[in-house]
This record gives C-alpha cells, structure tokens and sequence, in this order.
C-alpha cells in the first residue's frame, strides 16, 4: 500500500503539510461498531480470515496505531455477544450495546457513553468493522483536520483511478471545495452516488471513516433522518444539511481492503495467503 503523504499526481499537497500531527488536546476513543446481522454476509464480524474473526484483523490494525497516538484507546462496540467474546479471547476491550440501534455511528456513540461517561475522550473516531486490511496510518490523516476547531467530522477521500467507480452509484463521491491551496485537506460540499461533480478535474471516493467530535456526535445522533439523507442513501448528508461542517483528508487509493461480499471476503483471504506465504 502507498504510504500516506504520497498521493497521486494532480492532487494538491506539500510535503510540509502536517498529515502526523495531532494537537495534545485531541483525545481519540476509536470505536470498531459490529454485529452479525449484515445484509449481504450475516456474521461477517467472525468470518475466518487467515485463522483469525474478521474482527480481531480490524481491532489489531487499530490497535497498532493507538500504540503511536498519545492517549488513543481502542473499543469494539458490539451488537451481539458472539463478537465481545471473541474480541475479549483476543486481549481487546468490547462492550455490548442495543442490537438494535439502527447504524453504526449509533453504536459508536452508546459505546462511548458507556464506557467515558466523564467524556475523557473528545474525539470518537468510527471504523467499521468490515475493512481487515488499511494502512494505519489513515487513523492518522484523519485526525488532521481536527486540528481546525470549527470542524465537526473528519473523513477521508481518494482521488478515483478506476473508470469503472466514477459512473457506480456503490462508489460514494465527495464534492470537495479546496479552500486551502497546497493542502490536502478539503471541504465537504455534498456526498453523492451520482457522477460529480461535472466537467473536467479529478473525482473523489469517499472512504467511510470518520472523526466526529465528541459534541457533534452527540448532535449528529439525536438528528432525525434528513431528506437528502434518506435520497442518496448517505448518513453524513444528515450532517450537512443541519450545517455542520465535514472536512476530508485526500489519501491514496488503495488503503483500504472492505468486506460487503462473498466475493470480497475470498479476496480479503487470498490477500492474507500470499502475505503469509510470500
């Protein structure tokens, strides 16, 4: 995988761009929501993937970064028992919340409140549980837009290569406005699973991790569904139409391995025979 701070040509960035930094009054609690009811591959969360669950791969990758980031703690906030225990049998922190909250960033938010209570913790960073291969390093890029005060969330993006993901509606694009020449980091105008924006000039893949802050989090779930929301079929719609501000970190391609098939889980698992035979 591409390091971080190598981005493809055309993409605005200067090596001086503080992409390791992370002001000391950031304190990250990284959450990794699961649950075994998946749509299109119930009890993914526990899928053997090179003799480990799924969820111990992503709670590992986790847990190598917090390692480097003063004061990052790792949580994987469950929907089901199956998962605490198998997180636990691996030496990492769980905690059971409401199987039926309705998405992840609910669970995120119940686990947080759970378990920091004093709100120790003013950054919650969601990963999903779904991705056992990412550099580590993307934790980190998207901390960096938190270092802008009047961010609410911080997410990550990626210049599309591919033709094929630039007209796939399973492809979320970002609209960006790059309101700081030379830096990496972007504004979010709207998310989208149409082809924008028109006309010449780079597209952007969404990458689904996000940094709230502990306070928009607590805002963004008690927000009802918003009507673009509900349209596009994107959650982070939700906060933009209620004026909260969301800023992305633009990565590589590449950095990160989903699993939301079948057919990704064999790739996910062939990646894992080669690294471990090559």
């Amino acid at each position: 995988m591409p390091p971080i701070g190598h981005l493809p040509s055309g993409i605005p960035y200067q090596q001086s761009c503080p992409m390791t930094a992370k002001p000391d009054t950031l304190r990250p609690l990284l959450v990794i929501p699961a649950r075994m009811a998946a749509t299109r591959l119930p009890g993914k969360p526990l899928a053997d993937i090179a003799g480990k669950p799924m969820i111990v791969r992503v709670w590992e990758i986790a847990m190598a970064w917090a390692e480097s980031f003063d004061g990052a703690q790792v949580l994987v906030a469950a929907g089901d028992q199956e998962i605490v225990d198998a997180v636990h049998a691996a030496g990492g922190d769980a905690v059971m919340t409401d199987p039926d909250l309705p998405s992840g960033t609910d669970r995120c938010w119940a686990a947080a409140e759970q378990v920091d209570p004093e709100q120790t913790f003013n950054v919650v960073i969601n990963l999903q549980g779904d991705q056992p291969v990412f550099d580590p390093e993307i934790l980190t890029a998207v901390m960096t837009p938190m270092g802008d005060a009047d961010v609410d969330i911080a997410t990550l993006a990626s210049v599309i290569v591919d033709d094929h993901e630039r007209d796939n509606p399973n492809v979320v694009k970002l609209v960006p406005s790059f309101t700081v020449p030379d830096v990496p980091i972007a504004r979010a105008l709207y998310f989208t699973r149409a082809t924008a924006p028109t006309g010449d000039g780079p597209l952007y893949h969404h990458v689904g991790i996000y940094a709230f802050r502990r306070d928009a989090l607590k805002q963004f779930v008690a927000l009802p569904p918003s009507p673009l929301e509900v349209r596009e079929k994107l959650e982070q719609l939700r906060a933009l139409e209620h004026g909260m501000r969301i800023d992305a970190a633009i990565v590589p391609q590449g950095t990160r391995k989903g699993v939301d098939s079948p057919e990704d889980l064999e790739r996910v698992r062939a990646y894992f025979n080669n690294e471990t035979t090559s």
